[in-house]
């Protein structure tokens, strides 16, 4: 029936405190699953002729105990019986994967394919549970691997199936009470899934919001018929019990321009999904719009604009910020035990930090396929006084009181002001408080720094604790803005960003935030998105482009006019022959 390389499990590490085991996998042992004839004869053809071996006695075989007994595997909380929502993988003594009934053996990690309930991180097979489950289990030792987000302490363990063993009940313990204190959790950008599986992955690994977004791939089209522009799968209103939601919104592609997220929209879907030509539209279509006007008809039809996976695709994503279209700005990762936090994209955001837009930042897993992690990266949010629901999440987001985090949770105040907020200090500026709290289930902390502008002026090694807090004084001299930002690493790398805080801006005397090289860089990067639509961007007919070119060139007046407002001498590419000097 199969055969598949034997995974070698080190028993003791499993039981230990190692963030992430894995297997070896073997170059010369194989697990053969088969159905046959006791008597029957296994033939295995190597070096060009095949040998037959018995299939009991031979010294090369080793029996692997079948998985016949039914077992019910239950998760609740702790000191309840309330089953929950969880990650959940079992193997067997050979390292033989034991999926409960209904989900697939060899779970499949590539793109758009068998798009189902399922995780593969490494050579560790997941399915996602609603609490309850029943698994075909041999007899003998079964060693489990029980997780449920960031907030949630994880079981690795294991326990003993016996001929008489018909349940099995696991408790799970909630050891860092965020949500109590008003956070919660979202995915910002999922493909694929359906709403009903995107629910039942995002509770089982604890994120509240699961932002499923329809797209288009060429002639490929994914979560269309999802789409109604007002239903929030789990929400009361639609028999959900209201604290895990699934919204279906859309992500607007093109290749060279760049990519956008518009969360949350009511009303008609917002076409076209994909301009441009491939591959994100069809081969031989146009460069119909500008991204720019998509985010604008998100915002006309109550929505929330996020620019995804920073820092790419990068042409536009400057006109809009500059525009004011932009509601937050986005950190990816499939999958953050392979790779974390992007640096270039926390050092893009704070291009745009430097020049006063005060965008908070949010974290998406761009889930395509089981080898990504829905919530592997996620974004915390805090409601303040809202009540928890899709349209209030959406308010505090825009708020900006959110961190973005794939372990460590992270709060930062500055004057007693969370992020998304200001700290006004009169002509003289002066010294601010700032305090600051970390704590992560289990993902060590490498450092902690407090990030002033861009640099760091302080980093408190935690030394691979759990957990930390601190205060600094920081001197304040003109206008700028403060976060927090996390180091460690699953993998075990130096300096790995893990957390960051979106900023809190400090304003001295009402004067602007406006750094001169980050000015300078911003209005090159619209020139660019210029030249491509006057060279090389597949063309509409004339006035669309005209009005596409007047889109951007708006951009590039706002942002040109504020240098001019600072007096920043700058060279920059002329976009009409207007013989003016600089």
């Amino acid at each position: 029936m199969s055969a598949r390389a034997v995974l070698d499990y080190d028993a003791e590490r499993w039981l230990g405190a190692a963030v992430d085991v894995q297997p070896e996998q073997s170059s010369s042992e194989v697990v053969v699953e088969y159905i046959a004839h006791p008597q029957g004869k296994l033939y295995v053809e190597g070096d060009g002729e095949a040998q037959a071996y018995d299939l009991a006695g031979a010294r090369q075989i080793v029996e692997v105990q079948p998985a016949h007994r039914p077992v019910a595997i239950r998760v609740v909380e702790k000191g309840t019986e309330t089953p929950v929502a969880v990650r959940l993988h079992m193997h067997g003594e050979a390292g033989e994967y034991l999926p409960p009934k209904g989900y697939h053996r060899k779970v499949n990690p590539h793109w758009f394919e068998d798009n189902y309930g399922e995780h593969i991180n490494g050579l560790n097979q997941y399915c996602y549970i609603p609490g309850e489950c029943v698994a075909d289990l041999p007899l003998g030792d079964v060693y489990v691997d029980i997780q449920k987000g960031y907030e949630i302490a994880p079981i690795r363990e294991k326990f003993t199936v016996g001929p008489d063993t018909d349940v099995v009940t696991f408790e799970i313990d909630r050891v860092l009470e965020w949500r109590e204190k008003g956070w919660v959790t979202a995915d910002t950008h999922v493909h694929f899934l359906s709403p009903q599986t995107a629910l039942l992955e995002g509770e089982g690994e604890g994120v509240n919001v699961v932002n499923l977004l329809a797209s288009q791939w060429g002639e490929m089209f994914s979560n269309v018929s999802d789409f109604d522009g007002k239903t929030t799968f789990g929400a009361r209103d639609f028999g959900g019990d209201g604290e895990f939601l699934v919204r279906v919104g859309t992500e607007n592609r093109m290749q060279v321009l760049g990519h956008i997220s518009l969360l949350g929209y009511s009303g008609l879907m917002i076409h076209p999904l994909c301009s441009g030509g491939p591959s994100e539209s069809a081969l031989g279509d146009a460069q119909e719009v500008t991204m720019a006007e998509w985010a604008q008809q998100c915002i006309d039809q109550g929505g929330l604009v996020v620019m995804p996976h920073g820092p790419n695709p990068q042409c536009e994503r400057a006109a809009d910020i500059v525009l004011g279209l932009i509601h937050a700005m986005e950190m990816m990762t499939f999958n953050p035990h392979n790779a974390q936090i992007n640096p270039y994209g926390i050092a893009d955001w704070y291009r745009y930090l430097n020049l006063g837009y005060h965008i908070p930042v949010v974290g998406g897993s761009d889930k395509m396929a089981a080898a990504s992690q829905l919530g592997g990266v996620r974004t915390y949010t805090h409601l303040r006084d809202r009540e928890f629901s899709y349209e209030n999440w959406m308010a505090a987001t825009k708020a900006g009181h959110t961190f973005v985090t794939v372990g460590p949770l992270a709060e930062i105040q500055v004057e007693g002001k969370a992020p998304g907020s200001r700290v006004q200090l009169p002509a003289s500026g002066g010294m601010v408080n700032v305090t600051w709290e970390v704590a992560s289930v289990r993902l060590p902390i490498d450092q902690v720094e407090i990030v002033v502008g861009g640099l760091t002026h302080e980093q408190v090694n935690v030394d691979k604790g759990l957990s930390a807090s601190g205060s600094a004084e920081v001197r304040v001299e003109d206008s700028t803005w403060i976060a927090l930002r996390v180091r460690g690493s699953y993998k075990g790398q130096h300096g790995e960003i893990a957390a960051h805080t979106s900023a809190v801006q400090v304003v001295v005397e009402g004067r602007p935030i406006f750094s001169q090289a980050d000015a300078t860089t911003v209005l090159e990067q619209i020139e660019g998105a210029i030249a491509y639509l006057d060279t090389l961007a597949p063309r509409p007919e004339a006035r669309r482009l005209k009005q596409m070119r007047a889109t951007l060139e708006a951009a590039h007046n706002r942002l040109h006019q504020q240098m001019h407002k600072q007096g920043i001498y700058h060279d920059h590419t002329p976009l009409h022959d207007h013989g003016h000097e600089h």
